[in-house]
């Protein structure tokens, strides 16, 4: 057991699906879910505005969105929570990972410079305001003033801003971030300069897209790629060890008590800078079996939980429960795994250490016009139309999702010319064009993060790849187990795999490129040529037409990224507690966030 010490005393839609972003009611009668206004046009570039259209040309110098002001009260009560998976907390920029690092941040215990609110809008939190030189080499952050930390470690200033992400994020092994860290915060011919307490000036080097920055990691807080800031006092004082365990951070909760793989519980941090909790505690209890959440929900245990949509009707036969939904939140998608190709100039790495050439999807030439490269693409391309989608979508999901084509184009699909149409007879004969009449084996593992009915989903794709002859060796394994393996590149097969849906479609293409610490299953030449200039698009015609040439390659390949399904996120609200749709953050919504705005019925 854990007991912690006290010291004493932007507007980043994708300009081409910017109508499809609104918020519309997906579940049943007892189903909250209020649509979003269409977003206005704007010229201007603010934090607190829709992104620019296509036609637009950014101004450089946006402000961020001031968070809500902070409710007045007394917290009172336990807030308690049935979680799949919590692991071991962790809460050090530097040795943070998943799952505690996507758990923690949906308290959330700490907080980054910004995030994006329910509306699709980049709002500020540590950050108060940010601007962008006009020749997007330089941004400067003003910080909010009088944010305090917990434990006794004083008020936040640009000193542990800037200790958090050199520091801290930077030097992260295992974060799926950390070049972007690097890239941004200690690029290369770049600076960091601390203006004064309260304002920070970084020097990129070369100029860096603010779409693409903000929704590849700076804005993606809670999520499974969060990034927070921490006092550098306690980690000089107690040792960074010893802070990852008893973190100081900024957030309405405070850690008090965890017990790895059994539960934390935090307490409300009264008058917060933000939002103070109504409930005086917030208790997240792990509870991997379905039927036992249910059950804590049914006789008042749990106030909320993660849930599987075959568990609604039971949800809703509970006297004054309720169901909160966001549709589209979550993109479910197949990942293909050793495909980790490169220049046969290049020297083998260690990022290839999965890399086959005996593997039937792998090719042995990277080369894309190469007959060894087109033999595994018709095999990729076999696995991804030989899936009814539509089939999962009504007997699973209970018709709360909608097919999509790639893994972050979900609600971007109109950027990429083809689709993937359910053909077992032309799956099979695929196969055995590429020499694989009779199939091939392959590992399928579901990731475990969250999403609704992903082991059962899971369960189907194998079913449906057994059809067509694939010998499908179906296992389950916590995130926790699995995830190092896809960090090492010693993963090789498939995973059925859920992420928070993007509101641009490039946040997450680093994901494929050689240095990436977690990698999507595949690298090529073509995506480390490619996501240099994606980087670096300024010009929103630049990135839009880039994104689409990104998203075409990987579809004509079927690299990796092949789209299942994109769905609704769905909550229970128990009989205690209010509904709180409006504070919800969009980030990612595999797990609820929002706690600190819950209420009391």
């Amino acid at each position: 057991m854990f007991h912690s010490s006290r010291k004493p005393g932007f507007y980043l839609l994708t300009p081409l699906l910017l109508c499809l972003f609104l918020l519309v009611a997906c579940g049943s009668s007892a189903t909250t879910d209020t649509a979003a206004q269409p977003a206005a046009k704007s010229a201007a570039k603010s934090a607190a505005t829709t992104p620019p259209q296509a036609t637009a040309v950014p101004a450089a110098k946006p402000a961020a969105t001031a968070a809500p002001a902070a409710m007045k009260v007394k917290p009172a009560g336990a807030l308690t929570v049935g979680q799949k998976e919590l692991g071991t907390f962790q809460g050090h920029p530097a040795l943070a990972v998943n799952p505690s690092l996507f758990v923690q941040q949906t308290a959330p215990i700490s907080e980054g410079l910004v995030t994006i609110n329910i509306d699709k809008k980049v709002e500020g939190w540590l950050a108060e305001s940010w601007s962008i030189s006009d020749d997007f080499l330089t941004w400067t952050f003003k910080l909010k003033k009088g944010v305090q930390f917990h434990k006794g470690y004083g008020e936040m200033t640009a000193a542990d801003v800037i200790y958090s992400y050199q520091e801290g994020w930077g030097l992260n092994k295992l974060h799926a971030r950390t070049p972007d860290f690097k890239g941004f915060w200690t690029a290369e011919g770049g600076s960091v300069t601390q203006v004064d307490d309260y304002t920070i000036d970084v020097n990129t080097g070369i100029p860096v897209s603010e779409l693409v920055t903000l929704e590849n990691w700076l804005a993606k807080t809670p999520s499974g790629s969060s990034n927070w800031v921490v006092s550098k006092s306690q980690s000089d004082e107690i040792g960074v060890e010893a802070a990852n365990r008893d973190i100081s951070g900024t957030g309405p909760w405070s850690m008090e008590e965890h017990h790895d793989n059994e539960f934390w519980r935090m307490a409300a941090v009264e008058d917060h800078w933000r939002q103070t909790p109504a409930f005086a505690e917030l208790i997240f209890r792990e509870i991997p079996e379905e039927s036992s959440r249910i059950a804590g929900f049914q006789t008042g245990t749990l106030d909320t939980f993660l849930m599987a949509f075959d568990s609604i009707p039971e949800v809703e036969k509970v006297e004054g429960a309720k169901l909160l939904s966001v549709s589209n939140a979550i993109d479910y998608a197949i990942n293909l795994y050793g495909g980790y190709y490169t220049e046969a100039s290049k020297p083998d790495t260690e990022n290839r250490a999965s890399y086959d050439p005996e593997v039937p999807w792998i090719s042995s030439n990277w080369h894309t016009d190469s007959p060894e490269w087109e033999n595994a693409r018709k095999l990729r391309e076999a696995l991804a139309i030989s899936i009814d989608r539509d089939t999962i979508i009504e007997t699973l999901l209970r018709g709360f999702a909608d097919p999509i084509k790639l893994w972050f184009w979900g609600n971007h699909g109109s950027q990429i010319d083809g689709d993937w149409e359910y053909n077992p007879e032309r799956a099979k004969q695929l196969l055995a064009e590429a020499g694989y009449p009779d199939g091939f084996s392959i590992t399928l593992t579901p990731s475990l993060r969250g999403a609704p009915a992903e082991v059962e989903a899971c369960s189907a794709v194998a079913q449906m790849w057994g059809d067509i002859g694939i010998d499908v060796k179906l296992q389950s394994l916590p995130y926790s187990t699995l995830r190092p393996t896809m960090v090492a590149r010693t993963y090789q097969g498939a995973t059925c795999h859920a992420a928070g849906a993007r509101i641009v479609t490039v946040g997450a293409q680093t994901l494929i490129t050689e240095n990436a610490a977690w990698n999507a299953g595949a690298s090529h030449p073509w995506m480390e040529e490619i996501m240099p200039r994606i980087s670096a698009a300024v010009d929103p015609n630049d990135l839009v037409k880039l994104e689409s040439e990104l998203g075409n390659w990987l579809f004509d390949n079927a690299l990796t990224y092949i789209g299942l399904y994109s769905v609704g996120a769905v909550w229970p609200v128990g009989p205690r507690i209010e509904e709180w749709k409006a504070d919800i953050k969009f980030t990612d919504l595999r797990n609820i966030n929002g706690y600190e705005y819950i209420k009391p019925r």
